[in-house]
């Protein structure tokens, strides 16, 4: 006897597949990440992540037009601060005319429907490589949630849409959605790295930034006091619920691939947009596989996209934007 249901008769034909096909990939669902470092003609490829640059003011002004002509309509900033300018309070990052708030306006002005959003996070700025305020070998949590509350407010005073605080401090999404309402700055949308977990996966972003956690001094060796151990589930849960009461407005989950389990959790716990971070080692992995022939670059990097927003996300902040878009048109 043969089965009343022949499922395959759903997969006989690219039409048919293309017609019933659950989840779809389109370019409103990405954030691209985008580097700025100080100069003028500045592409300089970052060499864990081939065919990634880091962007001099000018040539940021330049992609986001490029991305938008491609329907790209979000971009996520990160800054390269010059050492000169580090210290321990960050204390660069609330320069109102500093590289990231320079780097707000550059995107505005050359493509004004861009929606901005901006790390925050002492990392980039501070002299120990760490997310918050370094004392007697701790990172101080409340001390660092006063900077983060004012380095939003620049970044919102210099056109940003969206602030992303990805330090993993506790209680720091409500301290900063009161400083933002007592500017006044009640448009200013916050999107919460609610689960950001202590990964091994973010090699190369560091490496691009140059904010690894320093190896000398009383500081940390790792970031393992702040960001989450990748055994936990549950507690993602609970850190995003409690941003969400604090006042967030959209959730991220980051690194991606490994953890999409804890994106469906997510999901399924708050009532927010969730976004997913597909990281810089998920993106350099992927490149040296292809490199040597080992994988099919582009089906695995869609195959990776599609996991991911089927997984709940409905951001998808990668490295693969511009290429993942390409390929779809």
């Amino acid at each position: 006897m043969y089965p009343l249901r022949r499922n395959r008769i759903l997969r006989n034909s690219n039409s048919i597949r293309h017609l019933v096909r659950e989840t779809i990939i389109t370019p409103s669902d990405f954030l691209v990440p985008l580097f700025v470092v100080e100069g003028n003609g500045v592409k300089e490829e970052i060499p864990s992540m081939p065919n990634y640059f880091r962007l001099s003011l000018d040539n940021l002004g330049k992609e986001a037009k490029e991305l938008w002509n491609m329907g790209l309509c979000a971009v996520l900033l990160f800054v390269k601060v010059p050492d000169n300018l580090k210290d321990n309070t960050g204390s660069e990052a609330l320069n109102e005319h500093g590289l990231m708030q320079r780097a707000i306006k550059t995107v505005k002005d050359a493509c004004p429907d861009m929606l901005v959003m901006t790390d925050v996070a002492l990392d980039p700025y501070s002299t120990f490589g760490h997310d918050g305020i370094v004392s007697n070998g701790i990172i101080l949590n409340d001390a660092t949630n006063e900077i983060l509350a004012e380095m939003s407010i620049s970044h919102a005073k210099a056109g940003a849409d969206f602030v992303a605080p990805s330090d993993m401090m506790d209680g720091r999404i409500q301290i900063i959605r009161e400083a933002l309402e007592d500017e006044e700055l009640t448009t200013t949308g916050i999107m919460s790295y609610g689960a950001k977990y202590a990964s091994a996966f973010y090699g190369p972003f560091r490496d691009a930034l140059d904010s690894a956690p320093s190896t000398s001094g009383d500081a940390p060796k790792d970031k393992q006091t702040y960001q989450m151990d990748p055994a936990n589930r549950f507690e993602a849960v609970k850190e995003a619920e409690m941003d969400v009461e604090e006042g967030a407005d959209i959730i991220m989950v980051k690194p991606g691939l490994c953890y999409l389990d804890i994106v469906r959790e997510v999901k399924n716990a708050v009532d927010v947009p969730v976004a997913v971070y597909q990281v810089s080692g998920e993106y350099a992995m992927l490149k040296a596989a292809a490199e040597r022939g080992w994988l099919d670059h582009d089906s695995v990097m869609m195959e990776q996209l599609i996991a991911m927003k089927r997984a709940g996300a409905n951001i998808i902040a990668s490295y693969f934007a511009k290429e993942a878009v390409a390929l779809m048109s």
